[in-house]
């Protein structure tokens, strides 16, 4: 679905004298002079910062420069194709709603006299669609487009999506955090993101930042309602004090109730819409005609396409000076046109403002986890920026899903998910990130006939991996085992600089019917027609045998050197005092021994002689 979405076109007599904003308790905020090269300072006390945050394209300047008063309206940034079809501002941003901005201007800077046509979205949903050609004075003055919109996590994609061949162009752009509680979101919760399609402020020229020095906290400018308004229809305005504006969590300006339109009869707004979409709608009142002086001197019923949606009596509400709010949800809208009446019963209607947004419903997104791997495959194979892999990878639904990409819902309906990848012959030169393990449904590999190097992630072959081609490039290292999914039906790896044994489970692959192409891999074994591996030598590095018959080897050595130490050192022990003496003492030794047997022999032998025959001695002779 497209959305052709303008707020209003601005008026160089309107711009006035400079202002400071008001305070505000949220203090993050962004104005960024798209295709400045320098900060400034415009008329109305608001700082700008130089062109940042851009994913690529070009500067240039409007031909005709005089024409606008603010420096932010005289310079642009484009996108050619060369910058791919999808390009973005992405703010980094704490998580919060947020006000965003844009001022859209072509005023023929490049000379073709062709307004371009793209689309515009936010956080992955479609916005705003601009179509070739342009309302004349659109092409040359430009114009201001707002909404509300949350960010979650901690970055606001602002992106734009080429048309045919058209550049998406863009002034400048605006980021305001605002309360979350604003715009009844504690009603409608976080998942839509409100456009405005009229914000009008009655009975009063056109006021608020960029346009008056008058100040509106969420920066909000509010458009005179003289092209909407009834000619019979009469002013109203007061410089007394209001009560009850600029207060949590609209914090709506004093001045929008300051003025008012009032007419005899019916007073009715015809408001220009899209089809389909559910649209709020906020009215603003406050009695500050003085005449009006008690309850049921003003009443009036107030009707939205022939709905009636509320009986009003401003002065019963609130009384008098003080402002009164009413909003109402228009569902599934059938016609281009948002009609409001105000029928009288007492006296006649009277109102000070009018809001239209449309509710768009937020688009489904990728998964996180999948943004992460994208991002990170973006990095590491260098993906060039014509192929504008930017923003999401998958929303909006309404744009193609990144070059080479193809998405589905998942299973429960509540996200995006990668189901293919075919970048072959893109002249890739880095490596594969192993957060490619993150891409779970992942169903198409094919990254061949580039100059992608490294080895290949172990994460590499989810289980829903049916085809692989990483062919014609300088991968290195061995196959991993994430590889043997069952499901793959073709892997074709051939003339890279692989090694190692083949998992045979991979190998398979072919034996059961599918396709395997494994040849130009010098190092590669262990299947047919690989050659064998060696016997201790498997993936460009020891086998598990390998390790194994060297882990049995040094069990044996030191068992071997063990078994030594013990005989010559423990064994022996037992012996300790039983020592050898020098080989001189030894023969001294051994003379002295035999002397002493020898004469030992000698004294035997006499004894036993004198026993046998001579006479004894006495051994006392007298």
């Amino acid at each position: 679905m497209c959305f052709f979405f303008i707020l209003f076109l601005f008026s160089i007599s309107s711009l006035v004298s400079p202002s400071s904003a008001l305070p505000y308790p949220y203090n993050t905020s962004f104005h960024i002079d798209c295709g400045g090269l320098t900060p400034s300072t415009d008329a109305y006390n608001v700082s700008w910062q130089a062109d940042d945050f851009f994913t690529g394209g070009s500067t240039a300047v409007v031909s005709e420069p005089l024409h606008f008063r603010l420096q932010q309206e005289k310079t642009l940034r484009y996108f050619p194709l060369s910058s791919g079809k999808k390009n973005c501002y992405n703010i980094p941003l704490p998580a919060g709603r947020y006000y965003v901005r844009t001022f859209t201007v072509y005023d023929n800077y490049d000379g073709k006299s062709h307004s371009p046509s793209f689309d515009a979205s936010v956080e992955g949903n479609l916005v705003f669609s601009w179509r070739s050609p342009w309302v004349e004075s659109l092409a040359r003055d430009g114009a201001y487009s707002d909404l509300f919109a949350f960010v979650k996590d901690g970055q606001l994609d602002f992106c734009f999506y080429s048309i045919a061949t058209d550049s998406p162009v863009i002034g400048s752009l605006e980021v305001v955090q605002i309360d979350p509680l604003s715009y009844n979101s504690a009603g409608t919760g976080d998942s839509y993101i409100l456009v405005n399609y009229g914000r009008l402020s009655p009975g009063s020229p056109q006021w608020g930042p960029g346009f008056t020095s008058d100040p509106d906290p969420f920066g909000r400018s509010w458009q005179s309602d003289s092209d909407y308004r009834m000619k019979s229809a009469r002013v109203i305005t007061t410089y007394e004090k209001i009560s009850g504006t600029e207060q949590a969590p609209n914090y709506f300006p004093m001045k929008l109730y300051q003025s008012a339109v009032t007419v005899d009869g019916t007073l009715e707004y015809a408001l220009a819409v899209d089809a389909k979409l559910d649209y709020m709608v906020w009215f603003h009142f406050a009695e500050i005609d003085s005449t009006v002086k008690k309850a049921g001197e003003r009443v009036f019923d107030l009707l939205v396409n022939d709905k009636n949606v509320s009986r009003v009596d401003i002065y019963k509400e609130v009384g008098s000076f003080a402002a009164y709010t009413l909003n109402y949800t228009e569902k599934n809208l059938s016609s281009s046109v948002l009609n409001v009446k105000l029928l009288p019963v007492v006296g006649a209607p009277l109102i000070s403002g009018l809001e239209n947004y449309a509710m768009v419903p937020a688009d489904l997104s990728t998964v996180p986890e999948q943004v992460v791997a994208m991002r990170a495959l973006k990095d590491s194979l260098r993906v060039p920026d014509r192929m504008g892999w930017n923003g999401d990878p998958c929303a909006p639904t309404d744009w193609d899903a990144w070059e080479g990409v193809i998405c589905h819902a998942n299973k429960n309906g509540t996200g995006l998910v990668i189901t293919q990848i075919d970048l072959g012959s893109q002249g890739l030169k880095g490596y594969i990130s192993d957060r490619i393990s993150l891409l779970s449904n992942l169903i198409n590999l094919n990254l061949s006939s580039n100059s992608l190097e490294g080895t290949l992630p172990t994460g590499l072959g989810q289980n829903s991996l049916v085809k692989l081609d990483l062919s014609n490039n300088q991968f290195t290292g061995s196959i991993p085992e994430s590889l043997t999914s069952s499901s793959l039906q073709l892997v074709k790896l051939n003339n890279n600089l692989l090694e190692g044994r083949v998992p045979a489970e991979l190998f398979s692959v072919g034996v059961h019917g599918g396709t395997i192409d494994l040849s130009g891999n010098k190092g590669l074994c262990g299947v047919p027609p690989l050659p064998d591996c060696p016997l201790f030598w498997e993936h460009g590095r020891l086998s598990k045998g390998g390790k194994i018959a060297i882990g049995i080897s040094c069990f044996l050595f030191v068992s071997l050197v063990l078994l030594v130490i013990y005989i010559f050192c423990f064994k022996r022990g037992k012996n300790d005092y039983d020592f050898g003496l020098p080989s001189d003492l030894m023969s001294l030794a051994a003379k002295r021994n035999r002397y002493h047997r020898q004469k030992s022999l000698m004294l035997l032998e006499m004894e036993s002689q004198h026993a046998k025959g001579l006479p004894s001695l006495p051994l006392n002779p007298r």
